[in-house]
Formats: C-alpha cells, sequence, structure tokens
C-alpha cells in the first residue's frame, strides 16, 4: 500500500483496475497525468510487452491517449471519470501542455515512483491544508493569481510540483525541464522563501530535491542548492517586506487619501516601495539540506 495515495487507488476498480496497476494510475494521475513506457515497465517490474499491454488497454477505454515529445512515446490520462474517482477531478494533470511542461511533469513522477514511501502531498487542496494546520497564512504560499476582482482565482503552488511533508521535514521537488540558466530555479526558491521561513521557525527542517535529465543540469542544480544551504535561515525572513509592499500597494489602489498620508504621503510611499523592493531583491534563499537527483529513465545529454 502506498500511505499517500490514502487509498484512492480502490476507486478505480469500477474501470476495472485493480492491484499495482490502480496504484500505477493514481500515481500518474496526481502527480502527473503522463507517463512513459519505461517508467511504467519499471514500476511494474515486468517487460515492456506487459507495459504495451497496459497501455493499449487504457487507450481502447478511452481513458488515455499514446502521444510523442521529443521523439519519446508518452501515454496521457485524460479522462474526467478517473480523475473524478481520485478526488482529482480539476487538477490539471488531464489536459495537453506545453512540451516544458510535460518534460517537468515526467521529471516529477520519475522523483516520486523512487520515493513513494515519502508523506507526499498530492493536490493543491492537500498542500493547503497541510501548511494551514500548522498555522501558516496563506499569503506565505507561491501562488498565482488569475483573473481581476470579484473574478479573482488564485491557484496555490502552480507549477504543481511534489512536496512531501511530516512532522519533521518538508521535502521540496523541483523539476528542470532543460533550462539554459539558473533563472527558473531560483525564481521558484524566491516563490518559496516566506514559507521555507515559517516551517524554520516551526522547527521543520526544509529540503529541496532538483530533479534534472542531464549532466550540465545536475552539476547546476549542485551550485545554486549548495549556496542555499550554506546560507543563513534568516534569509527567508525577507517575507515581511513583501507583505509591507502589499499593503501599500492595496492602500494606494484603494485611493484612501487618509490613509495614504498616514504613510507620509504618496511621494513617500513609492519611496517605501523602492526600498522594501531593493531588500527582498537582495535577501537570499535558505533550506537546511538538498539532494541533486539525475533521472536515469529520462537521462538526456552527456553523462
Amino acid at each position: 500500500m502506498i500511505a499517500h495515495l490514502k487509498g484512492r487507488e480502490k476507486e478505480l476498480e469500477s474501470f476495472g483496475w485493480t492491484g499495482r496497476k490502480a496504484e500505477w494510475i493514481a500515481l500518474a494521475c496526481l502527480h502527473s497525468g503522463v507517463f512513459t513506457p519505461a517508467q511504467l515497465t519499471a514500476w511494474l517490474q515486468t517487460r515492456g510487452r506487459t507495459a504495451r499491454r497496459f497501455v493499449r488497454a487504457i487507450t481502447a477505454q478511452k481513458l488515455a491517449a499514446k502521444e510523442t515529445l521529443h521523439g519519446r512515446r508518452v501515454c496521457r490520462i485524460f479522462s474526467r471519470p478517473v480523475y473524478r474517482a481520485l478526488g482529482a477531478e480539476h487538477i490539471r494533470h488531464r489536459k495537453t501542455a506545453s512540451e516544458e511542461v510535460l518534460l517537468r511533469r515526467l521529471l516529477s513522477l520519475d522523483y516520486v515512483i523512487d520515493h513513494t514511501e515519502l508523506p507526499w502531498l498530492p493536490t493543491e487542496p492537500e498542500k493547503v491544508a497541510a501548511f494551514e494546520a500548522l498555522g501558516i497564512e496563506h499569503e506565505l504560499l507561491p501562488v498565482r493569481v488569475y483573473g481581476r476582482t470579484a473574478r479573482e482565482t488564485r491557484r496555490y503552488f502552480p507549477v504543481k510540483l511534489p512536496v512531501a511533508l511530516d512532522e519533521r521535514h518538508a521535502l521540496f521537488v523541483y523539476a528542470d525541464p532543460g533550462h539554459d540558466t539558473a533563472t527558473a530555479l531560483h525564481s521558484w526558491g524566491r516563490s518559496h522563501r516566506g514559507l521555507w521561513h515559517a516551517l524554520q521557525v516551526r522547527g521543520l527542517a526544509v529540503e529541496v530535491a532538483a530533479v534534472v535529465r542531464t549532466a550540465p543540469e545536475l552539476a547546476r542544480a549542485r551550485k545554486v542548492l549548495g549556496h542555499w544551504a550554506d546560507a543563513p535561515p534568516e534569509a527567508n525572513a525577507a517575507d515581511p517586506a513583501r507583505r509591507e509592499i502589499k499593503r501599500i500597494e492595496q492602500t494606494i489602489l484603494g485611493m484612501d487619501d487618509a490613509a495614504v498620508e498616514k504613510l507620509g504621503g504618496f511621494q513617500s510611499c513609492l519611496v517605501r516601495i523602492a526600498e522594501l523592493k531593493k531588500r527582498v531583491r537582495s535577501a537570499g534563499t535558505a533550506v537546511d539540506g538538498f539532494t541533486a537527483w539525475r533521472s536515469g529513465r529520462l537521462r538526456g545529454g552527456p553523462s
């Protein structure tokens, strides 16, 4: 039994799937929505012929479709009823996406299937609820806002990368789909700094696992994460500055002249925002440990 599935794989019996194959469908749906034959073969611990029969079966049921990514055969599970049975009907994994996003999903799944014993939080609601239970405010969670005002929608953990949490540790997975620089990794780290600081204040160790395909990506991840591991924990404490920026901006946008005057006037507000943004940009990122993990099943580039 895979603990973090919480028995959801049993809901797939109505589709004719049980046991390890049902577990596979649940894992693939919750963590990526897409998988390769090599990943399936490794999971089933069998030969490629069995994996091919399995893919033919789920595509014949119109639960999935065979596609090609970078010349690599992949299978995408798109059936809404399957995701509904797993309690994840609205997860975007069932939809097609860019090559970058699909590679990131495949790498995420590859790491999870080699570490199924970890207490993963597969869906956005599970992640939010887990950190909420620790008393961590929503404003510290990485978020992406869609729409405006009354129609505004907030998506927490928008990149949808794996997170595992227990009473002592929090593990955050970063999957590099093949970026040429570390810019995306740094940006992802900045979006989590407030959350990481809150966890560290509560006595939890924060760890990061960077999952990559090539040797250059592996070296780059080790270099960046090594700096993060060497940084003092207070490097993550820049979030109060972000919150103050947000409060000042909301005051200005609300066109409350009296409130703006209390802050020293419009010009003083702009100066203060500039100072705070400089502080945020100069802040570092700190973690308690890291792993740089190169996928063997999705390997690319030189050894």
